[in-house]
This record gives C-alpha cells, structure tokens and sequence, in this order.
C-alpha cells in the first residue's frame, strides 16, 4: 500500500510546531552486492514551539526500531510514525530497512548488463526521502544533513557535500560527509558504486564527473564539454545571482536506470543515457548543456531558496528552465538555445496548454500526489517562456537587479511567489499584480493577430477569458530582396489591452509577429498556413523561421493547416538552416508529421519528400550523422536502407537505426542483429536489439517485447523511448490492436517505481496505432483508478491522439 500523502494543511502545521536542528543518516549499502537491502539509521534533532503537541514523522520504510527521546515509539501506519508528548527539545532516532531497491521509490539497485556491477542511487522529489529513512518530509523543514554511508570498499559514493573522511574498517569502507547547509530533505543525494571518477579544477571549483566503469570511455571523451559548461554556468549564475555557488566541490554522478535529471544540492544525479553512446549531434550537444544548466539553476533556485509548498513549484522548474536556455545562450557557445527551446518542448507547451489538463503555472496543490502531477509542460516550457517575458516586461537589468536581491535577502530559506514577484517589482518600479493574475494564475493561450488600421497596423488579440495579458513582444517587418526576406523594422509593442498600435508602416512582403520570440502566445498570418509557408525559407534567422515552424505545427495540432502543409514548411528550412542544433528537431517533426499525422493514404508522399531533405542535407559533411538518422527513419524501401548502411560507414548508431526500418519493413533481421550486438561497446546495446524485434511485423515477437517491457519491466527508462518508438508502428493496426487493451490494464501499475518512471511508462506506451475512434476516451476512463501522475499524462496523450486521428482522416 502507498504511504499516505501529506497535505498542506498538515504540513503548514507541523511547519509551525517543529523546527528541525539536524539530520544525521547513517546508510548500509553492504548487502547490496549479493541482496536487495539498505539498512539506515536516522537521528534528527528538532525543538517544538509547543511543548506536550503530538505530530508525526514520515516514514515509509519497514521501522525496526524507533525512539523519541529515549522513549519507544508507537508502530508506523500509513508512511507516518507517530510522535506523542514532544518536549521543547526532541531527539528521534528511528532504525530502518528498505528492501524493495528494484521497483521501488526513493533508493534503487542497478546492475550493469556489460558486467555484472552494481550501482545505486536516491532521488527524492517531491517527497521519497522517508520511503529510505525517517524524516518530516516537506520543503519548508530545512535543516543541515550529515551523511555516514557504509558501503563494499571498491565502490565511490558521492553525496552533496565534498571531501569525506573514509575509514577501512572488516573489508568495508565508511564514509563520513561533512554537515550539508540548510538543505529540504528532497534536495539530499547518496549516489555509490564501483564508479569511474574525473575531476577538475576550473573557474575556482573543483569539479567531478561520475560514470559505471562500463561508460568511462563515453565519460572521457564528453568530458571537457561537460567541465567547460559547468565552469561557464557557475560563473553566469554566480554573477547575474549576485551570489557564487557557497560549495568548492560541484559533483555530477551519471547513473544507470535513472530517470532525467535531479539538482541535488552539490552532486547532480544524471540518467547516464545522457551519454550519447554514438558520437553526439549538435541537438544533443545543446540539450546535455541545457540539462547541466538547468539543473545548476536549481542550486540558487530550490536549493538555496526553496519554495515553501508545492503550489509554488513554478519557483523551481520555470525559473531553472528559463534561466538554462538564458545562461546558455550568453555564456556558452550555444548562442541559438532560444531557438532550441522553440523547436522543441515549447511546441509542447502550446499544446498542453489547448488541452484538458491545461491549468495555471501557479495553482493550488492539496498534498504532494497531486503536486508530482504538475511536473509538465506547463511548468517547465511554458513557465520558461513566461519568465522570459517576465525578463523583456520589466526589462534585463531591473531583472538581474531584482534577483540578486531576491536572493541576498532569502538564501537558505524558504519563500513563496509574492516574495519574487515583490523582488522584481522594487527593481522595475511596474505594478506586476496584473501580470502575474494574467500570466501566473490564469491558464490558456493569449491569441495575436497584426490587422491594418488606417494607414498603419495594429496588433488584436485575445486572452483565454477577455483581453490579451499584459506583454511586451516584437513585430518584425520583412521586404523580400534577391536574398530573401530581410527584417526593415522592428517594433516593440506594449500590449495592454484587445487592440494595441504598432509602430510599423504598412506596406511590408511579410510581418512576424512575436519575432525574437519573447513571448508565450498563438500567432495567426493574414494568409492563412500558405503564407507562412511561403515565407519559411526566406527569413534571415534561427529564431525568425523557428516562429514560423512553431505557428504552421500549431496550426496543424488545431486542424488549420495539413500535414503536408506541415512537411512543406519544415523541409524549407532545413534547406537553408544555419543552426545545427535545431535540424535534428526539425527532421523529428517533419517524420512526425508524416508518420503519425497523415493518414495512410498520404503517409509514404510524405515520408518520401522527408527522404528527400535527409538526402540533400547529407551532402553537407558536418550534417551527414543527422540527415541519415532522419532517412534511416523515412526510408522508403531496402535499397535506400542498404544505400544509407553504405554512407554510415563505422557508425553503429546508425546502423541499429538502419536495421529497426528494415525489420518494420518486414526483412529478416536475426543475423545481423546479433553480429551487431557482437561489436557493439554499447552496454546497454540489448535494448537496440530488442527495438530490432519490436518493429517486425511479427505476432510472438511484439508479444515478447510487451512482455519484457510490461510484467519482467527488462527496459530500463534511458532506453524505453527507443523500444517503444519501435513497437507503435503504422501499417500494423492488425498485430497492434490487441495491445491497446493491454495498456489499459497495466495503467494502474505504472506510478509503483515513482514519478518519473510513471510519467515516463504511460506516456511512451500509450498507443498511437492499431487504436479506434473511442480509444482516447477509454484510455481517460481507465486512468481515472491511477494515480495522479499517471491520470494527467494519459489524459494529455488521449488529447494529443483525438488531434492525430482528425488530421489523419
């Protein structure tokens, strides 16, 4: 049974009754080599405002033994361990055990298929620390942590403070990590093994990497990108924060079976998926910088400032999104990030927020099960656009200027959204109640359009429930020369209302409104999609045609614009893009426009003209890996698959991609599967084998790939994407149909091994072929008896498919 979820009310209640002095943890890590236990010991110190009060501590893991001040405990219920009859000055000391490191929340025990070694990691957002040890798990009970870990004396363990003691001590090493700050229990880490270890000392920090000994080439050879980020990172946020980075040691442990990305305070927990096994491309480049940066954001905000409940969240994700994609884009050499954030999860973010489970950024969270639901495209994309906005409304400097005060006068504390929003306000001198009701508290998609007005133009739009939010954004003029179009104006426009004048002339080839992009807002041309796509391919930038790209793909998500619209628009820009890291995004889209968008009757038109710009943009040698990837997906028949194996030369990422479109394609794959696997370093290169498998047109082997992916849970979640990108094929609506069922019974299991694992298995499994008309609605049926998590992401992949099927008919 699930522990009971703390609501707001209990937490501001304990919030005002406890403070906490200290955490020590002690942690056995010793059985984990053979067995599947870590054995702990948690002693917290805490004083009570009322003395004689009772409460509880959180604590999910099998209690063996736990005293309050000298005193037995009453049996834990429910994940809550009673305590009666506090004193002013209290001392718990709770013994426990978890053994479910496989499936379970909070700890987790990997073995690496390549040899045999074992790892494990915590991660704890929102609430999983006292599913490990006992703790009053809510964000605004900060306290300092000390560490001991037992742990096989060949192993590494990293924890968010640096420099341990270690002692050898019967054939095991014990290591004793200096008192973290003021850290939320969800902020804490403990990541061991046999882990390969780099380390460095630049800008003033030393910092290390971490990696399974499997992956220490891979962690070599990205070694100095990731250094020179993180080096950069620290000394953009330190400076715009007004505030360095407090710790000399910044760790960052990449794991295996670990899902996304976690800030703990010091040492960040990566999915060691992030190593790109093949050598990376510039999109992936760009997201393993957006990534380190987004969680080095979190450090000042989350870690150092941390919200004080869940309704806040915003605090956390938006700001670290936006900050990454800021910080990248000045202080790295990934001046197009914004552009990156365009072509990719913003386009998300537009179509979360038209869907059912569109809400605000900021909303009310009764208890934490809901607040894991909120980690979406809401709170991250949208909430990073909106804050970008928030910089261009009061303006960069009274922004930097804002936060630095922000966090002079809140560090190690806990805050709530007025406290930013008051921050920012006393820098700018703007009245910001309006926009953060419009922006903040209100859900929806403001809508723009530029019409004449006399001899000049204006700017209509409406917001979700009357007029347009209060914004400032960019309207770009554009005269059409031998060249292209060129920008001949640039207009900043104040909206504070349905109808705002725009300083252009009128007369122009073509107007981009929302240019620079540097607001949250659906654009509509004059022309209708056929304007923008005549214009995509002339326009001057990155960021110019990504606007352009992100209207057509919203216009094709509401039903105004085709798919083959869609294909036209994306294949113009790839023809004469300039920034590398967008082509990858933009080759996805376009294979998904005609793979999961168009109907069966024009799918192959379309993957054939996708073949086509894949073809063209391999002749550019610093594009080729990219351009074959994307025909290793739209290629047509085995000749132009055996013609893409002839340009990959050595690349085995290109190869397994090769070989999963010809097994779609019906061809026999055994052989080569296994001499591939053979030569592949890859440790993880079963599961490309198992992709091979689940894209044959075969009954028993989409059964056994669904077998291992559903009841043995064999993929671990770096590599789900892969196998179940394979497994939902079109042209298999026959062999697939069955499944779609089969998804609806395992839906309610899906959240057993925590929120990231839930998010990840119910949306990457969720059908998208071999399903009917009324799929959507019985998949929204079936989720209602899930959890949170599991219920919002269905919902939002139910909406998303109704779209794809009206598109396709």
């Amino acid at each position: 049974m699930s522990p009971r979820s703390l609501t707001q009310a209990e937490a501001e209640h304990r919030a005002a009754l406890l403070s906490v002095r200290h955490y020590d943890i002690t942690a056995d890590f010793t059985d984990l080599p053979t067995g599947p236990a870590v054995r702990c010991v948690s002693t917290v110190t805490f004083t009570c405002a009322e003395p004689g009060a009772e409460t509880f501590v959180d604590c999910a893991a099998r209690v063996l033994a736990g005293t309050l001040n000298g005193e037995p405990l009453p049996p834990a219920a429910d994940g809550r361990l009673p305590l009666p009859a506090l004193a002013a000055e209290n001392t718990l000391r709770v013994e426990t055990v978890q053994a479910d490191t496989t499936d379970g929340a909070g700890v987790h025990k990997a073995v690496d298929p390549a040899d045999g070694e074992v790892y494990v990691w915590t991660t704890f957002e929102p609430d999983a620390a006292h599913r490990v040890w006992a703790c009053f798990d809510q964000p605004d009970l900060k306290a300092p942590h000390t560490f001991t870990i037992i742990a096989p004396a060949a192993w590494a363990v990293a924890s968010n403070s640096g420099d341990p003691k270690v002692e050898t001590l019967d054939g095991v090493r014990r290591w004793t990590f200096p008192a973290t700050p003021p850290l939320s229990p969800y902020n804490t880490v403990v990541n061991a093994g046999p882990l390969h270890e780099i380390r460095r000392e630049a800008g003033g920090y030393d910092l290390g990497i971490f990696a399974r000994r499997s992956l220490a080439p891979v962690l070599e050879r990205d070694a100095d990108e990731i250094f020179t980020v993180t080096a950069q990172g620290l000394a953009f946020f330190g400076d715009v924060f007004g505030m360095p980075f407090p710790q000399h040691k910044y760790d960052q442990v990449f794991m295996p079976e670990f899902g996304g990305a976690m800030e703990n305070y010091g040492c960040v927990t990566w999915s060691d998926a992030a190593l790109r096994r093949a050598a990376p491309t510039p999109a992936e480049r760009e997201v393993l910088a957006t990534v380190l940066l987004h969680e080095m954001a979190h450090m000042w905000f989350g870690n150092i400032v941390t919200m004080r409940w869940w309704d806040d969240l915003w605090l956390n994700e938006a700001f670290a999104e936006f900050a990454c994609h800021w910080a990248a884009s000045r202080a790295t050499r990934y001046t197009d990030a914004w552009a990156g954030l365009l072509a990719g999860d913003k386009l998300s973010a537009y179509l979360a927020d038209q869907g059912p489970t569109s809400h605000p950024i900021r909303l009310p969270v009764p208890d934490v099960a809901e607040a894991a639901s909120i980690f979406d495209a809401i709170t991250y994309p949208k909430g990073a656009a909106v804050l970008r906005q928030l910089g261009t409304y009061v303006g960069e400097e009274n922004f930097v200027t804002g936060m630095k005060a922000y966090f002079a006068r809140h560090a190690w504390g806990n805050t709530t959204l007025q406290d930013l929003i008051d921050a920012l306000a006393a820098a700018s001198g703007r009245d910001l109640d309006r926009w953060r009701a419009g922006w903040l508290d209100t859900a929806g998609t403001d809508r723009l359009m530029l019409e004449p007005d006399g001899v000049g133009l204006v700017l209509a739009g409406g917001g979700p429930d009357g007029p347009p939010r209060p914004q400032v954004l960019a309207v770009g003029a554009y005269t059409r020369g031998a060249a292209g179009l060129v920008r001949t104006a640039l207009a900043e426009v104040d909206v504070q209302g349905p109808r705002t004048p725009v300083g252009l002339p009128a007369g122009a080839d073509f107007y981009l409104v929302n240019d620079e992009d540097l607001t949250f807002a659906r654009t509509r041309p004059a022309g209708g999609a056929e304007a923008l796509v005549a214009a995509a391919g002339e326009l001057p930038t990155a960021v110019s045609r990504g606007v352009v790209v992100a209207t057509v793909w919203d216009m094709l998500t509401t039903g105004e614009a085709t798919p083959e619209q869609a294909v036209r628009c994306l294949t113009a820009v790839l023809a004469v893009e300039t920034s590398d890291a967008v082509i990858e995004p933009y080759l996805r889209l376009a294979g998904n426009a005609a793979e999961l968008w168009a109907g069966d009757d024009r799918r192959d038109a379309l993957l054939a003209a996708v073949a086509e710009a894949c073809l063209a943009l391999a002749e550019q040698p610093g594009r080729r890996q990219v351009a074959l990837r994307g025909l290793a997906r739209a290629a047509r028949d085995l000749d132009e698959l055996a013609r893409l194996r002839e340009l990959a030369g050595n690349d085995v990422d290109l190869h397994w991609r090769a070989l999963i479109r010809t097994a779609e394609l019906g061809d026999a794959t055994g052989d080569a599967a296994r001499e591939l696997l053979a030569r592949d370093p890859d440790p993880d290169a079963r599961y490309q084998a198992l992709a091979v498998r689940a894209a044959a047109p075969d009954a028993d082997r989409k059964a056994a790939v669904w077998q291992a992916m559903t009841v043995e849970r064999a993929v671990p979640i770096g590599s789900l994407t892969t196998v179940t990108t394979a497994f939902w094929r079109p042209g298999q609506d026959a062999l697939l149909a069955e499944y779609a069922d089969r998804y609806l019974k395992v839906l309610p299991e899906l959240d057993r091994a925590g929120m990231i694992p839930a998010m990840t298995y119910s949306q990457r499994m969720f059908p998208v072929f071999g399903i009917g008309p009324d799929f959507p609605a019985r998949a929204e049926a079936a989720a209602e008896a899930a959890a949170p998590v599991v219920r919002k992401t269905v919902r939002e992949r139910a909406d998303e498919l109704r779209r794809m099927l009206r598109s396709r008919t």
